[in-house]
């Protein structure tokens, strides 16, 4: 609109100067076309303006159709009334004035001042950048207006809106801000601004990522690969209605407006890739693809990003074929992993973490000697969520070290509080998650909080699973030693569920073995299990080890762990895991009354 403006202003002066020459009508309709492109350039401010307030496409919709009634009528009122001009071939003046002009201007000022109405209203929502750079623009604008309003001879309105022009260019839609130097594709931040625009307006479109590292290239010659990354980059330019922004290093997204387009695109690209690369064709590069047919499975562009970073790290598929095509499912498992990462923040900073307790039977002394501390987590109406909703996602976000801590704490505090020992209990079990023992400061960390807690160490058993043992054995084992030193005892946890089972038992400094619930139930349904546990029990009674079977919940269950030689029991056919008081209440009700101190 504003070089429409900047068009018809000079063709005004044109026809001005030749207008003995012209037809009346076209010299009145060029020059009342120049003023109606005044009223269109302020119209456009203000929906330029608009399109950042009113991001729902129904109501931008219905403030375009107000003020478009508005300015319509001004156009009209423009071309209905008369307009005179004036040429001084003498001393090179020339001027519009009359009805039309005082129209003009009217209505353009009206626009304006709507607009600076909008930008104090509703400034919250505006872009800080573009609020600033369309302050300054209507600032020039409004001024020049007034100049040539009381000074006709000055011609400096066009001017003003070249200026402002200029403005939103290098504060705002400079392309360069928008572009990788290097590659010359879109960048990260022209990807956000587009796909909010598509997203605000309700369009579909596909987006295929092409994600590339070191091991994409089969054939390392770092002197050519910068000449290969710029052959990729003008391969993919080439392939029809996409368009490609380089999102980070090593990343190039494409994406199409249309679905079929976006399915031959990939096609296209993907058999490519199949041949090699490089002036001499030696060069095999095999890159990661994520392919999003429908973008609406998620609601913004943040929710895009958060689900290709979902993909990448939880996908086995992805993992193995180096291809993933997205669909809702996916998209509502990222969902509801957000949710529940909500809910564990909304746990941790409203303490809204339990402990609950499962007794440990002692076939030996015939009574429960110990419990094992397992963690709960509580929604907004105070119902409880169970470890397996949350564990998974609390490890992948690193915000197991808080609930560890937590639970520790909590713990600490109810064997201080309650002095179990007047139970008969020895100890309390507490388990450390893989990303737990991977933490340098673990030991620290807890031997610090029992001291807070003026705790004697024996009465802490710290369960430690066969995964952590390999993910991050040097700083478990330094852990381990730093506990075991200040007087922490430990178990393995969930034996004959990971990888090395019987190895681990060698290298790892515990004093009790658990057999998980798995190998208990395997015992029982299949004949060949039943050697390999009586092997393990023989291997981990001669190293004078203790163990503990988990899991059991039938009698018959139980009499044959006894008769095994099974030192400890654990499992639903004492008890379930319950809370603090109710277990009290269970120990208390159930130990030998010689077992028992405390009075009830």
């Amino acid at each position: 609109m504003t070089i429409l403006c900047i068009s018809f202003d000079i063709l005004s002066c044109v026809v001005i100067v030749y207008r003995e020459k012209l037809p009346d009508l076209l010299v009145q309709f060029v020059c009342k076309t120049y003023l109606a492109t005044l009223v269109g350039v302020s119209f456009f401010a203000l929906m330029y303006i608009c399109a950042d307030i009113y991001t729902e496409r129904k109501l931008y919709k219905r403030v375009v159709k107000r003020y478009s009634i508005f300015a319509l009528f001004g156009v009209i009122l423009i071309y209905v009334l008369p307009i005179h001009y004036y040429y001084d071939r003498n001393r090179s003046v020339l001027y519009t004035y009359g009805p039309s002009d005082l129209a003009t201007y009217a209505f353009a000022l009206g626009t304006l001042l709507m607009l600076l109405a909008l930008l104090w209203k509703e400034r919250a929502r505006i872009n800080p950048g573009r609020r600033e750079a369309v302050l300054i623009w209507m600032g020039v604008w409004i001024c020049a207006a007034l100049i040539q309003f009381f000074n006709s001879t000055l011609l400096l309105v066009g001017y003003a809106s070249s200026m402002g022009m200029i403005v939103l260019y290098l504060k705002l839609e400079n392309p360069e801000m928008n572009l990788n130097r290097k590659t010359g594709l879109f960048n990260h931040s022209a990807f956000l601004q587009y796909t909010r625009q598509l997203y605000d307006r309700g369009c579909r479109f596909s987006v295929l990522a092409v994600i590339f590292d070191r091991s994409s290239y089969k054939t390392i010659r770092s002197e050519v690969e910068e000449a290969v990354n710029m052959e990729i980059v003008e391969c993919l330019t080439k392939i029809p209605d996409a368009i490609v922004f380089e999102n980070t290093d090593g990343e190039l997204l494409l994406l199409f407006t249309d679905k079929e387009r976006a399915e031959s695109g990939m096609t296209m690209l993907r058999k490519r890739f199949e041949e090699k690369w490089g002036k001499e064709r030696d060069i095999l590069v095999n890159p990661y693809w994520i392919y999003i047919p429908e973008t609406n499975v998620v609601d913004n562009v943040e929710d895009l990003f958060s689900l290709m970073r979902y993909v990448r790290q939880n996908s086995e598929e992805f993992a193995e074929n180096c291809f993933l095509r997205v669909d809702e499912k996916l998209a509502s498992e990222m969902y509801r992993e957000k949710e529940v990462e909500q809910l564990i923040i909304n746990a941790i900073e409203n303490d809204w973490v339990e402990v609950y307790y499962q007794p440990i039977y002692s076939t030996e002394e015939r009574r429960f000697t110990a419990a094992e501390a397992l963690m709960r987590i509580k929604d907004e109406n105070g119902k409880i969520i169970l470890p397996g909703i949350f564990i998974d996602v609390a490890e992948n976000n690193g915000m197991i070290l808080r609930l560890g801590e937590m639970v520790f704490e909590k713990v600490c505090r109810f064997i201080r509080e309650n002095q179990i020992r007047q139970y008969g209990l020895q100890y309390i079990e507490v388990n450390l998650s893989v990303i737990q023992c991977a933490y340098e400061q673990l030991a620290d960390d807890y031997i610090r909080i029992m001291e807070e807690n003026s705790l004697s160490p024996d009465l802490i058993n710290l369960e430690i699973t066969e995964s952590a043992s390999v993910s991050a054995k040097k700083t478990l084992l330094e852990n381990m030693q730093s506990l075991m030193s200040y007087g922490v005892r430990f178990s393995l946890d969930d034996f004959g569920t990971g990888q090395s089972n019987l190895n681990y038992i060698v290298d790892m400094p515990v004093d009790i073995v658990k057999f998980d619930r798995s190998m208990i139930n395997a015992y029982f349904e299949n004949g060949k299990a039943k050697y390999v546990m009586d092997a393990a029990m023989h291997m981990i009674h001669g190293m004078d080890l203790e163990i503990v079977s988990e899991g059991i919940e039938t009698k018959e269950q139980y009499q044959t762990m006894e008769d095994l030689g099974i030192s400890y029991i654990q499992g639903f056919y004492f008890s379930k895991p319950l809370p603090e008081q109710e277990f009290l209440a269970f120990i208390a009700g159930t130990q030998p009354r010689s077992a028992v101190s405390v009075s009830r």
